[in-house]
């Protein structure tokens, strides 16, 4: 009956709610660990993207713990300036070379917020250059937050292009929030890439591309996950009582496990087998992870409850973030800027 059950669901069916490369596809390249922060490097050529709907490109992931303390933020802010650093040469950008820094999103709703957020942040220098008083090591800077479609009744994408026609800059910088497809990713990964980007795909809301195709210049697209959909929190909370449950058992006769309380059991190394899954959950438990996420969308989409879900605190969050990205950004466009 499970094994009937898992074959009656149709993967194809249901959308993958996320804008990040690693979540979709298992990377090509080995990871480097700097302290407890994680750097993944993943190039897609034009198969390897169409097969999971990405643009072709590099994508460089960054993974930390919680960047609300001061200590992680600047270890993420010098590796952030060293990794676009390095993306900049890769699109072959000069020390010379003008940029356009854009904010993507909705400056009134907290997870939305973080473009807007780091446009407020980011040093601007070109009506300096306008009037002879740039100094040198600082490049030429624009910065607009141009809004969202459902306020300005424009698409973001030609707004942009309109604005890159008219100022002419020699590269973009695109900021967005983005949606993830785990907990553990919310507020904590960091995506840079050259491919451009599509504001609102991974809400389901896609809106034209922002790329070198369409608007002329080169891209680099930054984006850090704030949202995440209920099927994900559901699915990753099943997997969570996996790990819970196979700790416990493991552990059971342990006095020492007596005194402690609230173990992180998601640090322990830990293995539940499949029939203690069945016992657990039935049919359900017969799933692969894929499989259970995609039991869950089938369930909570057509009765709307599919909810993309930001955690309480976003908004002081989202202003962490914003220091971090800005910062970054400020530190790699001008070279008498430091971390």
């Amino acid at each position: 009956m499970g094994d009937k059950m898992s074959h009656e669901i149709d993967l194809n069916k249901y959308e993958v709610h996320t804008d990040l490369a690693i979540e979709q596809i298992e990377p090509q390249t080995t990871s480097r660990v700097i302290d407890d922060i994680k750097i993944t490097d993943i190039s897609l050529d034009k198969k390897a993207g169409e097969e999971i709907g990405k643009r072709p490109g590099r994508y460089i992931t960054i993974e930390f713990p919680d960047i609300t303390d001061y200590d992680n933020s600047q270890k993420i802010k010098t590796l952030l300036t060293e990794e676009l650093k390095k993306m900049l040469k890769v699109i072959k950008i000069n020390d010379n070379s003008t940029c356009l820094v854009i904010g993507l999103g909705n400056e009134k709703v907290a997870p939305d917020a973080v473009g807007p957020e780091v446009i407020s942040k980011t040093i601007v220098t070109n009506h300096l250059y306008v009037y002879g008083q740039l100094e040198e090591g600082f490049r030429r800077v624009w910065a607009i937050s141009p809004g969202v479609m459902g306020e300005t009744g424009i698409e973001t994408s030609d707004l942009i292009k309109g604005i890159v026609d008219t100022v002419k800059p020699d590269f973009v910088i695109t900021v967005d929030a983005l949606a993830s497809s785990s907990i553990e990713r919310v507020n904590k990964t960091i995506q840079m890439t050259n491919a451009g980007i599509n504001p609102g795909s991974g809400v389901g809301n896609k809106r034209k591309e922002i790329s070198e195709d369409t608007i002329g210049v080169p891209v680099i697209a930054i984006g850090i996950p704030t949202v995440v959909d209920a099927a994900s929190i559901v699915s990753d909370t099943i997997n969570y009582m996996y790990k819970h449950f196979a700790y416990n058992k493991e552990n059971i006769n342990n006095p020492a496990q007596k005194l402690k309380f609230g173990v992180n059991y998601l640090k322990k190394d830990v293995n539940l087998l499949d029939n203690d899954k069945k016992n657990l959950f039935g049919i359900v438990g017969s799933l692969k992870d894929n499989e259970i996420k995609s039991l869950i969308y089938e369930i909570l989409n057509p009765i709307g409850y599919n909810l993309m879900v930001t955690p309480k605190e976003e908004d002081f969050i989202v202003e962490k973030i914003s220091d971090v990205i800005s910062g970054g950004i400020n530190s790699s466009l001008h070279k008498n800027v430091d971390n």
